[in-house]
């Protein structure tokens, strides 16, 4: 996997339907194991490699590519992600989901959740992202909980369409178009 010298430059300086049910910890009020999660993913998406898997070429084109990190500890998690060669001028909701990516979309489980059935970005990971011209972006996701490092998430996976933040679809963000999954970083 080769990276752009603009990409590589970035990340060195520096997520159909509903959301189901979900990581999280047994009960609101208990709490979670602690300790310093880090996690990364990336390259360019291709149909085939689950790393970094396009699951429809008209929103990823032939040759984008996306790189995320993700460092928790203490409490507080911090998202990091910058893509490369997207649909110009498109808003993708981007969401961290509980498993890996796979062969089909649905196969990186629901959105990962701190506190299981709340969907929100105080307690999801919402990455959303609009490209440039180029189709290029970044995006960054601040918490304020730590990662459960027994059970962290799987993939980043990027969707069609903006999250709704509002509404009876809060969370939904259209099919899911591209997965990165992550990797645990020592």
């Amino acid at each position: 996997m080769r990276m752009p010298a603009l990409l590589l430059a970035m990340l060195t300086t520096a997520c159909a339907g509903p959301p189901a049910s979900v990581h999280g910890f047994a009960g609101a009020s208990e709490v979670p194991p602690t300790g310093e999660v880090k996690l990364s993913g990336g390259g360019e998406f291709s149909t085939s490699d689950t790393s970094a898997i396009a699951y429809d070429r008209k929103l990823v084109p032939q040759g984008a590519q996306a790189s995320v990190t993700v460092e928790s500890s203490g409490n507080k998690t911090r998202t990091a992600l910058v893509v490369e060669g997207l649909l110009p001028n498109h808003h993708y909701g981007v969401h961290l989901h509980t498993k890996p990516c796979g062969a089909k979309p649905d196969d990186s489980g629901p959105h990962y959740q701190h506190r299981r059935g709340e969907i929100s970005p105080s307690s999801e990971v919402w990455l959303d992202v609009t490209t440039n011209g180029d189709g290029g972006g970044r995006s960054t996701a601040r918490n304020d909980w730590a990662l459960d490092p027994l059970n962290p998430p799987g993939s980043l996976v990027l969707h069609s369409q903006p999250t709704k933040t509002s509404g009876p679809e809060v969370g939904t963000a259209g099919v899911r178009v591209a997965c990165l999954t992550l990797k645990k970083v020592p």
